[in-house]
């Protein structure tokens, strides 16, 4: 799978690594950055993945910040982005599976190297169910979307 990945400084060194293993499974890297732990705004790399992602570039993006929180605040605002923070197995599984999120957000003060990548592993072994309700739930959140981006 094509995955745009990116990250602030406090995000480099697990986007690093998981920019490795990720290529090692046989996943398409698209780097948004940061190229070096030199001071950077998350702002700015949480709207490269989001833009990859709502564009098309890539079906799926992950964004690593310090805690993974302003990085989902951020990839959120992009038109056609679900940005999920997730640290655990289950809830990287259960976003996609039930809320269609395609963008993973990952805290690089938060989380382990070696979890954070049995995170990432799991939420993109993941497919949306489906399911009528979450069909129901996501519908009402794409027009959520679109009636609050109205001129």
């Amino acid at each position: 799978m094509k995955v745009a990945l990116g990250a602030d400084h406090a995000g480099y060194e697990l986007k690093k690594r998981l920019a490795d293993k990720l290529a090692a499974l046989g996943h398409e890297v698209v780097d948004m950055g940061v190229d070096s732990p030199e001071p950077a705004d998350y702002p700015d790399y949480a709207k490269k993945v989001a833009l990859a992602v709502a564009s098309g570039q890539a079906p799926r993006g992950i964004m690593v910040c310090g805690s993974g929180v302003g990085a989902s605040v951020a990839a959120n605002k992009v038109p056609g982005v679900r940005a999920g923070l997730c640290h655990d197995t289950f809830s990287a599984r259960q976003c996609v599976e039930d809320d269609d999120v395609n963008v993973l957000c990952l805290g690089g003060r938060v989380i382990g190297p070696e979890l954070a990548f049995e995170v990432v592993k799991a939420w993109l072994a993941a497919s949306f169910s489906g399911a009528p309700r979450h069909v129901r739930r996501l519908d009402k959140v794409l027009a959520l979307e679109k009636e609050y981006l109205k001129p």
